[in-house]
């Protein structure tokens, strides 16, 4: 899964809109959205908000984690933990990038909470490297990534089959060499026990 398709899945968040039209429900694939009535908050997959936001037809209502308090709890507690914190959205990321990106007037403190978003992936895109650092240097075979979300564990997927396919491979040769040497040193005690009787 490459970072287009993770978007692709961020977009299908739900997510409340006040729309300035009027329309009959929309039938789609995934289920039916809608009706539309001018005024009346409704909800709706994430991209139909934002090619509706993108036609001036409706207000984007930001989710309940997206403010600052929210936030600035989440990173405190991001700092303070070893572990990873369990955000309060799969698409975290995602939802912010598009609703940020395209209706940053309809969140209060759009840039103050844009700033703080960036600095919870920094930190946990940190926390994320060094525990890769320490598995690889203890030649661990798995890690758990509990609260990991999509987007992170896809930052880490092109390196993390090569290091661990590397971690096996050098495991394997140290085992090989044991072996040999094991062997070898059995080999030479049954000559040297056959010398002392003969």
């Amino acid at each position: 899964m490459d970072p287009e398709e993770v978007e692709f899945w961020g977009e299908k968040t739900m997510i409340e809109i006040v729309p300035t039209f009027n329309s009959a429900s929309i039938f789609l694939i995934g289920g039916d959205v809608g009706p539309f009535r001018a005024s009346i908050p409704t909800v709706v997959p994430l991209w139909i908000a934002i090619n509706l936001k993108k036609q001036q037809q409706c207000k984007i209502v930001p989710p309940d984690w997206l403010e600052m308090e929210t936030l600035s709890n989440l990173k405190e507690e991001e700092k303070e933990t070893k572990s990873f914190v369990k955000m309060p959205s799969e698409h975290y990321m995602v939802v912010a990038k598009l609703i940020l990106g395209n209706a940053s007037d309809d969140v209060p403190q759009a840039s103050e909470i844009r700033t703080i978003i960036k600095d919870i992936w920094d930190i946990r895109m940190s926390k994320l490297r060094s525990s890769m650092d320490v598995m690889i240097k203890n030649s661990s075979m798995y890690a758990a990534i509990d609260n990991l979300t999509l987007m992170e564990m896809n930052c880490i997927r092109p390196i993390l089959p090569h290091a661990l396919d590397q971690i096996y491979r050098m495991k394997t040769s140290k085992r090989g060499i044991m072996g040999r040497t094991q062997t070898t040193s059995t080999a030479s005690h049954s000559r040297t026990t056959k010398s002392f009787t003969s």
